[in-house]
Parts: C-alpha cells; sequence; structure tokens
C-alpha cells in the first residue's frame, strides 16, 4: 500500500478521488497554462526578485516550470506519483531545473523541503484538503516562510455536496477568507480576488509577517 493511504477514510478518499482525475487525463485544474495571477505576481509591476518557491500541489508541472524559467529557486510537491512523472519528464524537457517530490504537502516534515522560502503557490491543493489537515499544512509553511514571504493560493468557495467537484465532503467545504485569517496565525492577507470560474472560486494573497 502507498504510504500516503492509509491515514484515515477522509485522506483516502481524497487521495483515490485525486489518482482516478489524473488516470482519466482530466483534473480540472491542470490545464497546462500558468495563470495570468501568478504571472502578474513574478513579471508585474513591484514583482519581488526570484529568490526561493515552494508550489504545493505541483501537478504535472507546469507552473513549476514557469517559475524556474523565470530564475526562480523551485521545489514542487504532488500527492500524486502520476503526476509527479509527468512534472519532472515536463521539466526535463524545458531544461529547467525543478526538486520534485512525490508527497503530502500537509506532512512537509516528511520530505526535503526545509526552506526558508520567499513564495508559496498553490494552485487548488489547499481546497481539496481535509478540513483536519488544514492547520498542519498551514503550520508547514509558516515553519518555511521566509519574513514577508507570499503565498498565492487559488480555491473553490463553499459548495453543496453532490456537485462534480464535491464529492468529498471537505471539497464541498472549500474555502474562505475568514478561514484563512484563523489558520494562518502570523500572516496578512493582502486580498481576494474572485475568479471568473462558473462555481465560486477565489484567488487569495497572504504575506507572512516580517
Amino acid at each position: 500500500m502507498d504510504r500516503l493511504i492509509g491515514r484515515d477514510p477522509e485522506e483516502e478518499a481524497v487521495h483515490r478521488a485525486l489518482e482516478g482525475y489524473y488516470r482519466a487525463g482530466k483534473p480540472p485544474w491542470d490545464t497546462g497554462v500558468t495563470p495570468p495571477e501568478l504571472v502578474a505576481l513574478v513579471e508585474g509591476p513591484g514583482a519581488p526578485p526570484a529568490g526561493r518557491a515552494l508550489e504545493l500541489g505541483c501537478g504535472t508541472g507546469t507552473n513549476a516550470v514557469y517559475l524556474a524559467r523565470h530564475g526562480w529557486e523551485v521545489a514542487a510537491v504532488d500527492l500524486i506519483d502520476h503526476a509527479v512523472d509527468r512534472a519532472r519528464k515536463k521539466a526535463a524537457e524545458a531544461g529547467v531545473a525543478v526538486r520534485l517530490l512525490h508527497g503530502d504537502a500537509t506532512r512537509l516534515d516528511e520530505l526535503d523541503v526545509p526552506g526558508p522560502f520567499d513564495l508559496f503557490f498553490d494552485l487548488s491543493c489547499y481546497c481539496g484538503i481535509p478540513l483536519h489537515r488544514r492547520d498542519a499544512y498551514a503550520a508547514g509553511l509558516t515553519r518555511r516562510a521566509a519574513p514577508g514571504a507570499r503565498l498565492l493560493m487559488f480555491g473553490y468557495g463553499p459548495e453543496p455536496l453532490g456537485g462534480p467537484t464535491t464529492e468529498i465532503t471537505s471539497w464541498a467545504a472549500g474555502v474562505t477568507a475568514d478561514e484563512l485569517h484563523a489558520r494562518f496565525a502570523g500572516w496578512e492577507l493582502l486580498d481576494v480576488t474572485p475568479g471568473t470560474n462558473a462555481v465560486p472560486t477565489f484567488w487569495f494573497t497572504l504575506r507572512r509577517d516580517a
């Protein structure tokens, strides 16, 4: 049995669902296109100097490769081994160095990602994490955040159970600004921008206290 399974029923259900998306070749969050919100942060006015970045839930590596191409030293983590394998191939084809790790974003202490990091990027990872593991996710990032580090997170808002993306209880809970305020002690929520999806989505920008 995969060492990442066997935690509890909710975690196992999440793992199976994510793996199913990748096996079907249709993960809705993995479009192969770097979102303009990340491009604006990296290349727009007031962009920070390239430093060290950690991507949580990197999928097939589109955004990790993008960051590496723009001078960032990148580590990236995903729970699904098929996704990590594809990300390694993508990075090799792009000729960039990305440290790609198969593992759990809520258990970073089990992985070789000591930090500190200047940027964290999360495209639909946190909102898919079981509620009882979200404090561990926040604590893991906080321990690895350089003073002033940014976290750019995309997440689904709360939705009724039974939709195409809410077959798991914690997925229906989504993520809200109030939750991030409560869980990310020592961070400031700088911005909340609604996404353009048919269902409620948001881009959250947080900054670690200096």
